[in-house]
C-alpha cells in the first residue's frame, strides 16, 4: 500500500514525471462554475466541455453518481471528472452534497484507470470544500481505493 503524500501547491500543476491524473468531484446537477473546476478551466477547456456534453446527453450515457469521465488534456495528463456530489447545496436535512458511496465508486474506477495508464493521481482535498464533506471520512476512502491498489496519490493544499 502506498501512503497518501501531502504537498503544498496547486493540484493543476502536478509534481513529478510520467502519466498523471488530476481527480476532482463534479455534481450531478450539471453545474460547473465554482471551486476547483475554475482552476481546471483556466488551464484546459477540455474537462468543462466534456462534462457539459456528458451532462447534456445524460439520457444516453452513464452520467450518474459514481461515474467517471477521463479527459485527456496533455500527452501525459488526464482529468478525471468524478460525479460524487448530489446537487450543489445541503439537502433539507442538512446533509452535504458530497456522496461518500459515489466517491468510493468513482475513486475505485480511477484506481483502475491509473493502473492501466501507469499514472499517479493528484487532487485537492476533494469533497471537503464546497461539497461539504468531512476529510476524516474522505481520506480513508482514498486509502481504500487508490493507496490499497498501489496508486501513488498526491493531495495538494494551496499555500
Amino acid at each position: 500500500m502506498k501512503p497518501i503524500q501531502y504537498l503544498v501547491g496547486d493540484a493543476t500543476c502536478p509534481k513529478g514525471d510520467g502519466n498523471q491524473i488530476i481527480a476532482h468531484i463534479c455534481n450531478d446537477a450539471g453545474g460547473w462554475g465554482r471551486g476547483f473546476v475554475l482552476a481546471l478551466s483556466d488551464n484546459w477547456p477540455q474537462p468543462e466541455a466534456a462534462f457539459r456534453a456528458w451532462h447534456r446527453n445524460r439520457e444516453e450515457n452513464d452520467f450518474a453518481l459514481g461515474a467517471v469521465e477521463l479527459v485527456q488534456v496533455e500527452d501525459d495528463r488526464w482529468v478525471a471528472n468524478m460525479i460524487a456530489q448530489h446537487g450543489t447545496r445541503p439537502d433539507d436535512h442538512g446533509n452535504p452534497p458530497v456522496r461518500y458511496e459515489a466517491l468510493e465508486t468513482a475513486l475505485a474506477a480511477v484506481a483502475t484507470m491509473a493502473n492501466d495508464l501507469h499514472a499517479t493521481v493528484h487532487m485537492p482535498r476533494i469533497g471537503a470544500g464546497l461539497a461539504g464533506g468531512r476529510w476524516d471520512m474522505i481520506e480513508p476512502i482514498i486509502e481504500r481505493t487508490l493507496c490499497k491498489h498501489d496508486v501513488e496519490t498526491f493531495i495538494y493544499d494551496l499555500a
